[in-house]
C-alpha cells in the first residue's frame, strides 16, 4: 500500500476547522481525498459526506479512504452541489478547498442551500490556495459577498504559511 502525504495547506485548513468527533461535515470537491482522509481520521460518531463533479475525484477519494467507507464514517458521491439534496438540517461544517464555484460565477442558489442545511452555529469554510496572490482580493470579495447575502457572518483568515486564504461563513 502506498502512503499518500497530506499537503500542508490541507492540514492547516482542517486544523483550522477544529473537526469534532461527532461533527457532520460536507466536503465540496473532494478531489484526491486528502481532506477526506484527514477529516475522517478525526471523526468517531460523526460523518463526512464528500462530493465531487468528477468521476476520477470520487474514485480517488474512495480508494484513498476505503477504511472510512467501510467504517461508515464516509459517503462519497459524484454530484454537483446545485443538485445535492441534504434532507434535514444536520451539517455542522462545510469544507471546500480550491473550489472555484463560489467566486467565478453566481453561486447564490448553492450557498442558500448550504445556509438552509447547516445547523445553527455551524460554519462554511471555503479555502483557496493563494499561490496567485493577484486573484486573492477578487476571490475574497466575491465569495464573502455571496456568503453574506445568504445570511452568513463572514470572516477572513490568511495564512502566509502554507499560502492559503480562508473565507468562513458562520450561521
Amino acid at each position: 500500500m502506498v502512503v499518500q502525504t497530506i499537503p500542508a495547506r490541507i492540514r492547516w485548513a482542517v486544523d483550522f476547522m477544529d473537526i469534532q468527533p461527532s461533527d457532520h461535515v460536507l466536503e465540496i470537491g473532494c478531489g484526491p481525498g486528502a481532506g477526506a482522509e484527514l477529516i475522517c481520521s478525526r471523526l468517531v460518531t460523526g460523518k463526512l459526506f464528500a462530493i465531487d463533479r468528477s468521476e476520477s475525484g470520487v474514485d480517488r477519494t474512495k480508494r484513498r479512504c476505503q477504511k472510512y467507507l467501510d467504517a461508515g464514517r464516509l459517503t462519497v458521491r459524484q454530484i454537483d452541489l446545485a443538485t445535492l439534496r441534504v434532507p434535514v438540517k444536520r451539517l455542522h461544517k462545510v469544507f471546500a478547498f480550491n473550489v472555484n464555484l463560489f467566486w467565478v460565477r453566481d453561486a447564490s442558489a448553492e450557498i442558500a442551500l448550504l445556509h438552509e442545511r447547516i445547523l445553527p452555529g455551524g460554519s462554511v469554510f471555503i479555502f483557496y490556495e493563494a499561490s496567485h496572490r493577484e486573484q486573492v482580493p477578487e476571490m475574497i470579495e466575491r465569495t464573502s459577498k455571496a456568503l453574506a447575502a445568504a445570511g452568513f457572518r463572514v470572516s477572513i483568515v490568511d495564512s502566509k504559511q502554507p499560502a492559503a486564504v480562508g473565507i468562513i461563513g458562520k450561521r
